[in-house]
């Protein structure tokens, strides 16, 4: 297959691209909350029918799984995320303190940054220059020279929202068979959750340098172990009461 580009290189279209500025990407918070979902509540389920329950009580703890644990993992989600935003925004703060209270100093970081990269002479005073000109350009350079700070921040709310939607979404998948009360809906239902944990798990792909398939059967044989476990100490269960 021929090497492909992402996008165009022509000077309109990559101004056109560099003038949006970085995005921010959410789809970790939706593969993570749907690769979650998925096998939690299929585990649960796995449980459940290993101990021979009935299907009522297979859909009851499906339902109490999603909301609860939809919502706990949307929480912890949110609190990661606005710690990583917290530490952000003290970071700038600092180096903005810094800039007033030492700005020579500040200018020598800038310096050694660059020297670092290969600049020397009057290129290196040059790109010094133009980087300290504007205060704002300025801490944006030390944020990500220094600090390794990613050049956008991600919204706390935004990052806990798509984690619950991706897991209840997708957790909601294994429950379908039993809501419609097919007969016999173990099957249907492992082998809708196989399809989704494959589906997912092929989105990893998107930032993994893995090939799509190779990502995907990794989240499908994942889950489907955890789901294999679970069976198996609902059989276990079963027989101790």
């Amino acid at each position: 297959m021929p090497p492909r580009l992402e996008h165009g290189h022509k000077p309109g279209e990559i101004a056109k691209r560099l003038g949006k500025g970085p995005r921010v990407s959410y789809l970790r918070d939706w593969v993570y909350g749907g690769i979650d979902g998925t096998v939690t509540t299929f585990a649960i389920m796995a449980g459940v029918v290993g101990a021979n329950l009935s299907p009522t009580v297979v859909i009851i703890l499906g339902v109490a799984n999603l909301l609860a644990d939809g919502f706990s993992m949307a929480a912890g989600n949110y609190t990661g995320t606005r710690a990583e935003r917290d530490e952000y925004d003290q970071l700038r703060r600092m180096e903005e303190r810094h800039i007033d209270i030492a700005p020579e100093g500040e200018r020598e970081e800038i310096r050694q940054i660059f020297k670092a990269k290969g600049f020397e002479g009057e290129a290196l005073e040059s790109a010094v220059d133009i980087i300290t000109k504007r205060r704002e350009r300025w801490v944006d350079t030390m944020m990500t020279e220094e600090h390794g700070m990613p050049a956008v921040v991600r919204s706390p709310v935004h990052a806990a929202l798509y984690t619950f939607a991706a897991f209840v979404l997708c957790g909601s998948v294994p429950l379908i068979p039993y809501i419609l009360q097919l007969d016999e809906p173990e099957l249907p239902s492992a082998v809708m959750t196989g399809i989704t944990f494959f589906a997912i798990g092929s989105l990893r792909s998107y930032w993994s340098p893995s090939p799509w398939w190779r990502t995907g059967l990794e989240t499908l044989i994942i889950g489907m172990f955890a789901a294999g476990v679970a069976y198996v100490i609902g059989g276990f269960l079963e027989g101790l009461v």
